[in-house]
């Protein structure tokens, strides 16, 4: 007879007290390699998750009043305190949301790397001093100090799929300035969240300073963003609830890293090989569930079947699997994903697209599917696949590249390739996005360089400094003498 395995139930951090939901209720955690429980967590009320708001609004002051190389030392703390739990955060991680164990223990060390980093560029910041008779009519009598303050309370809401780095991403930023923080981890990745929150208390996180809510969205989430307590929100996740947030959010500052739909641009005096390789690694790593992932190419006519050729070949190199076998492609996040996947497909096979590769179909599996002579009229040519299918555009020029970009409804990045850097910088110009890489994958990283989307992929401007900036605002002391 086998015996079934228990399921643990996590906890939420409320006051530096682990605790479960007074309703009783959880939120299963399935693995998206077979489809197992992986844990539960509480599915919090109303009620909790307003006493965590108010806890964290009642601490708030006493935490900005502190020294800053105190909340520095924290920080690094808790990079430490991350690092040896990166073995036990990688394992969650990988099983939660279908990561190989490498990539999963990548992304801690990653996270502790980011963490210290916050530290050190949190402890440079600083206000300014305005001399008044820089202006007609005022005087030097009339001086004005400009100091950096902090918001207050941060909501900061993570995705599943980096849910360990991308939490920090909003946390480390926030607690450097002085803000307290409620966090609300994605329901796939809470476990890892909630995981990297224990190594913040091992450091010796003051009561209140963070909290976390868990919990179902139709529940607990207009609840989150409305509340009168709430100061500014962090979130990265999907266009829709990204500007469903910024209209509930109202009058408070909001930075949202949203979806991106961004294309590989190939030029006729392109490497080849190389353009094939980033564009592969780009558009697949992680099955392609990463919004900075490469979403379509659109290459120069002349040179488009040697390139295909050139994907082709990179792409037929990858292996395909479960998460457990450190594959290049893993199953997808959950079966409605895959479905969507397999809908933007069919719909440009039946509107003429070639399909040059085609991956497997096993579930929520899919291994990558390579689309030629993609169209306008195909719907894959504008939807963010968010999975391991890579539409081949093919353009007569560059102008009909920035064009098609340009009416994109996402601007999130854009690489170009070209042996012109001249050429690339004329495009570039041209081109509205937050980011462009010329002859290289697009990529979030290094994570202190300004990451940001316009159009309908985000507002605001994250990267270590700038999400340093964002959590900060003026406040003005005039000296009349």
């Amino acid at each position: 007879m086998s015996v079934q395995k228990e399921v643990k139930i996590h906890p939420y951090l409320y006051n530096n007290e682990w605790k479960s939901s007074d309703t009783g209720n959880t939120v299963q955690i399935i693995s998206p390699d077979d489809g197992s429980v992986v844990g539960e967590v509480p599915a919090m009320s109303q009620d909790e998750v307003n006493r965590a708001v108010d806890k964290t609004a009642d601490v708030q002051e006493n935490w900005a009043a502190t020294d800053g190389h105190e909340r520095s030392g924290l920080l690094h703390k808790w990079a430490e305190e991350l690092e040896k739990m990166t073995d036990e955060i990688g394992e969650m991680i990988h099983l939660e949301v279908g990561k190989t164990l490498s990539a999963s223990k990548s992304e801690v060390k990653r996270t502790a790397q980011l963490i210290r980093h916050t530290a050190e560029e949190g402890l440079r910041t600083h206000g300014s001093f305005i001399q008044g008779d820089a202006f007609p009519g005022a005087s030097k009598q009339t001086k004005a100090m400009v100091q950096k303050v902090p918001h207050g309370v941060v909501l900061a809401i993570s995705p599943f799929n980096y849910p360990v780095n991308l939490a920090a991403s909003k946390i480390a930023p926030a607690l450097i300035t002085g803000n307290t923080v409620v966090f609300k981890p994605a329901t796939q990745g809470a476990i890892s969240g909630l995981l990297m929150i224990k190594a913040l208390v091992n450091a010796g996180l003051p009561e209140g300073v963070v909290n976390v809510v868990t919990g179902r969205g139709s529940v607990i989430g207009d609840l989150i963003v409305t509340h009168p307590k709430v100061n500014m929100i962090t979130f990265t996740g999907g266009t829709a609830t990204g500007q469903h947030i910024a209209k509930k959010a109202s009058m408070i500052p909001v930075v949202l890293e949203l979806g991106g739909k961004d294309p590989a641009i190939v030029l006729e005096d392109a490497d080849l090989v190389k353009a094939a390789k980033e564009i592969v690694s780009g558009s697949l790593s992680y099955s392609g569930q990463r919004c900075t992932a490469i979403k379509r190419v659109m290459v120069i006519d002349k040179v488009a079947d040697e390139l295909v050729e050139n994907i082709k070949a990179n792409i037929t190199k990858l292996k395909v699997g479960k998460s457990t076998e450190e594959v290049d492609i893993t199953p997808m996040i959950d079966q409605k994903s895959a479905d969507y996947v397999i809908s933007l497909i069919d719909d440009a096979v039946e509107k003429g697209a070639t399909i040059v590769t085609k991956g497997i179909v096993d579930g929520n599996l899919l291994g990558p599917t390579l689309l030629d002579n993609v169209t306008e009229d195909m719907r894959i040519a504008w939807e963010e696949q968010f999975g391991p299918v890579l539409p081949i555009m093919r353009v007569s020029n560059e102008l009909e590249a920035i064009d098609l970009e340009k009416r994109n409804e996402y601007g999130l990045q854009a690489s170009i390739f070209t042996k012109n850097l001249e050429g690339a910088f004329i495009i570039a110009d041209r081109l509205d996005v937050g980011t462009v890489q010329v002859n290289g994958k697009t990529s979030r990283g290094p994570d202190h360089f300004p990451f940001l989307g316009v159009k309908n992929s985000g507002q605001g401007v994250q990267g270590i400094g700038r999400s340093i900036d964002s959590m900060l605002r003026d406040k003005v002391l005039v000296l009349n003498l």
